[in-house]
């Protein structure tokens, strides 16, 4: 398991991004779980083609309910990450 808590460029040529209370955590080469630094899990988020380029799509998990909530779709993953701090 990969924390990310640095500005780099992954393998894919994305800039990878970390933000004050957050975290990302690699799972594979288009996932990434969201965490605050306690270990609590906010969410994920998912890197896919379309035939225009790549893009990012945000899901938060809502823990009473068991369940996610896609948050959007956005053509760069800081877009992305900036969905789960608020």
């Amino acid at each position: 398991m990969t924390t990310f808590a640095f500005t780099g460029t992954d393998s894919a040529g994305t800039t990878a991004v970390s933000r004050p209370g957050l975290r990302l955590v690699q799972l594979h080469d288009e996932l990434w779980r969201v965490t605050r630094p306690s270990g609590e899990v906010l969410g994920y988020l998912e890197r896919f083609g379309v035939q225009t380029g790549v893009r990012y799509r945000a899901k938060r998990f809502i823990a009473r309910q068991r369940r996610f909530i896609e948050m959007g779709e956005f053509w760069n993953m800081n877009d992305a990450v900036d969905c789960f701090g608020f």
